[in-house]
């Protein structure tokens, strides 16, 4: 099952964004595994979800600036941790992402 049906029916609020964090690579290219204090971490993630944007004075939305299925660079700190079906995803402020990675 892939991230995208298991949190089907979450939707961010207002300019808050729904990413899971790229796991760290767990062996080399030899198959020997890497010990979970040895591993690197990885400041990536996978936006799954998006909200509708912040909200102008006058009550317009403000798009965000990633979308669903984007590949992004974290800050080291910061986010809300939640976890659905046993899976641990991040909720970030959408002007807490650093950076978008292009392909």
């Amino acid at each position: 099952m892939s991230a995208a049906s298991k949190v089907k029916n979450i939707v961010p609020l207002l300019d808050r964004v729904l990413v899971q964090r790229i796991k760290p690579q767990q062996k080399t290219a030899a198959g020997i595994y890497i010990p979970e204090k040895a591993q690197e971490a990885v400041n990536e993630g996978i936006v799954v979800a998006v909200g509708k944007g912040a909200l102008t004075k006058e009550g317009n939305h403000i798009p965000l600036q990633v979308n669903a299925g984007d590949k992004i660079i974290l800050p080291p700190f910061g986010g809300n941790p939640i976890k659905i079906q046993g899976e641990e995803y991040m909720l970030y402020r959408d002007s807490e992402i650093l950076a978008k990675v292009l392909d």
